[in-house]
């Protein structure tokens, strides 16, 4: 009984498996495409910058090394920017700071990659779902026929038509594969260069005193500007104060 109805349902056809690829590889796309522009538009050189990088460095200019990071519009220079202000704090904080950049970021970096991966690993089972469809339509029409060798010319170009979800189904896996170990790649690359370059930092504060000493006066100066903070007040001891008032007057 079980098995008749299943039948039923297996002989709607499976057209609409290669209508769901079809969705499913317009979504992929969109989201390499996107990917891509998120990268592009994020990506600098700052193996270029290095020489400068290097001399500010050497001068102790913790200013103009700002200047120089914020030149940058890669992820990179962003993650070295924020480790950046807190040297002050040593070469400690400079990398939990740089490990809570990374993270803080690391949604933005993997967005849509989790799609990309599950398309990549299921996109094949899909299509082969629809050619298991289109192949129990293709032999449930042979019975029906009772063995007519007419017939069998109808089935084979039907498990022919159902092989297509197969292809169609790779056809949506493997870009998305590509693309997915290509992102994962390109992550990694920006957490290493990121991470080299604040070891470059880091390496010079422990070699040069002038560094830590201007960080410290930097986020010394910085404090100094911050306004204070306006005071809270006390609304039971503003009551109290107000009843004392209206209770002296009274007795006044």
């Amino acid at each position: 009984m079980l098995i008749e109805r299943l039948t039923k349902l297996a002989l709607l056809g499976s057209s609409w498996v290669l209508y769901l690829l079809l969705v499913l590889s317009v979504i992929s796309i969109a989201t390499m495409v996107e990917r891509w522009l998120y990268f592009a538009r994020r990506s600098g050189d700052l193996e270029a910058q290095r020489p400068r990088l290097v001399a500010r460095l050497d001068a102790a200019d913790l200013d103009g090394l700002e200047e120089v990071l914020a030149a940058d519009r890669s992820l990179q220079g962003r993650v070295a920017r924020e480790a950046l202000r807190w040297l002050h704090g040593g070469p400690e904080a400079m990398a939990d700071a740089v490990d809570a950049e990374l993270s803080r970021i690391r949604a933005e970096l993997e967005r849509g990659v989790n799609l990309l991966g599950t398309l990549g690993n299921n996109a094949p089972f899909i299509g082969l779902f629809g050619t298991v469809l289109g192949v129990i339509i293709a032999f449930h029409s042979l019975g029906e026929s009772g063995g007519d060798a007419g017939a069998m010319g109808g089935v084979m170009g039907g498990i022919a038509e159902a092989l297509v979800a197969t292809g169609v189904g790779l056809f949506v896996a493997l870009p998305a594969v590509v693309a997915y170990n290509l992102i994962q790649r390109r992550i990694g690359q920006i957490e290493a260069d990121a991470a080299a370059l604040v070891k470059l930092i880091s390496a010079y504060a422990k070699s040069d005193a002038r560094i830590l000493e201007r960080a410290r006066a930097r986020s010394a100066g910085a404090a100094r500007r911050r306004p204070e903070p306006a005071p809270v007040e006390d609304d039971a001891a503003e009551e109290e104060a107000t009843a004392v008032a209206v209770a002296s007057e009274a007795k006044g």
